[in-house]
């Protein structure tokens, strides 16, 4: 199955996150399918692929509860329904 989860890079308590699709049994920090995304949390800065994410959504693809947070907050769910 495959996961839209957040990838952890950046230098020690300066994490930022990759939004990506991947393997459900793939490691974290494993090589993703694709980069659909990138997530700050220290400034809330978010950019996003919409057409990647849809796509991937409506391809049975599931999120983790912190993306769909995010997902949720960037109104990109609301897309995938219409």
């Amino acid at each position: 199955m495959v996961k839209l989860r957040l990838k952890r890079f950046g230098k020690k308590r300066e994490a930022s996150y990759r939004l990506v699709a991947i393997n459900s049994d793939t490691r974290r920090d494993g090589r993703p399918l694709e980069e659909l995304g990138f997530y700050n949390p220290r400034t809330d800065e978010v950019r996003l692929n919409v057409e990647a994410i849809v796509k991937r959504l409506q391809e049975g693809a599931q999120p983790t509860e912190t993306v769909r947070s995010i997902l949720r907050k960037a109104n990109v769910l609301e897309q995938v329904r219409a």
